[in-house]
C-alpha cells in the first residue's frame, strides 16, 4: 500500500503521537479521498494509534467529501478512546471548517508545535 503514488500521507512518530502529513496539495478526487480515508482509518484500526495529529501544511484545497472522511476519522479515534488534532490549516481551508461548524468538532492548532503541546 505504500507504493509511490498511492501514498497520500507521510507518517512519522513524535513521542507517542502519530503525525500524518497530507502529501497532496488538492484533496478533491473521490479515489484519492478514499485512499486517504483508508490510510487514516488504518492508523487507528491497524496500527492502534491513540494520538493522531493531521498536518495540513501542504493542502491548498479540500473537498466536502474529504471533510466527511475527517468526521469519520474523528469518530473512529474517539471510539478508540484516542485524540485527534489538526494543524497548519490555511485560512481559506479553515473557512470551510468554520462555515460547516467543524472547527467546533476538531481540535485545531496553528502549527505542529502548538498541536503537540499537552497532547
Amino acid at each position: 500500500m505504500s507504493s509511490g503514488d498511492t501514498r497520500k500521507l507521510d507518517i512519522e512518530k513524535i513521542g507517542d503521537v502519530t503525525v500524518a502529513t497530507f502529501t497532496d496539495k488538492k484533496i478533491l478526487d473521490e479515489t484519492n479521498i478514499q485512499i486517504i480515508g483508508n490510510q487514516l482509518f488504518g492508523l487507528v484500526d491497524d496500527v492502534g494509534s491513540k494520538k493522531i495529529l493531521l498536518d495540513f501544511s501542504n493542502v491548498e484545497y479540500l473537498s466536502s467529501a474529504a471533510l466527511g472522511k475527517l468526521i469519520t476519522m474523528d469518530k473512529k479515534v474517539k471510539g478508540a478512546e484516542g485524540k485527534l488534532r489538526l494543524c497548519t490549516i490555511r485560512p481559506e481551508i479553515y473557512e470551510v471548517f468554520a462555515i460547516t461548524k467543524l472547527n467546533k468538532l476538531f481540535s485545531m492548532h496553528e502549527n505542529r508545535d502548538k498541536a503537540l503541546e499537552g497532547f
